[in-house]
């Protein structure tokens, strides 16, 4: 993957069906973390919150994916299992809906992390 200055040369850089999925996934995040600070970490688009960073997305030629996975809450590591590919990464299908809830539900997660609050319907 080349290098990117900014997440819109990311977005450029993809297919449609894979910059369509990525767009909705930031969409859903953003809603989530209003505020975030939105720019290229390790390649890929990442969302900061209060200096850190708070997860990441990107785009594939036949899934997205969303990092990392937030630990310690069963019912989210039950909700997520059929997306867990490897340690810390969901990855959708381009051929199958987003589950734009378990990503929403992601960055509440994360954001709770971040501010050492309890997620609020998490």
């Amino acid at each position: 993957m080349a290098p990117f200055e900014t997440v819109e040369a990311y977005l450029a850089s993809l297919s449609d069906p894979s910059r369509e999925a990525v767009e909705r996934l930031r969409e859903t995040v953003l809603a989530e973390l209003p505020g975030a600070e939105q720019r290229i970490s390790y390649g890929i688009p990442a969302f900061f919150v209060d200096g850190r960073v708070a997860m990441y997305v990107a785009g594939w030629k036949k899934h997205v994916s969303v990092y990392p996975v937030p630990e310690g809450d069963e019912a989210y590591a039950a909700a997520t299992a059929p997306f867990v590919a490897g340690p810390g990464t969901l990855k959708f299908p381009l051929s199958a809906p987003l589950p734009l809830d378990l990503v929403a539900r992601t960055a509440r997660l994360h954001l709770s992390r971040i501010r050492g609050t309890s997620p609020s319907s998490a």
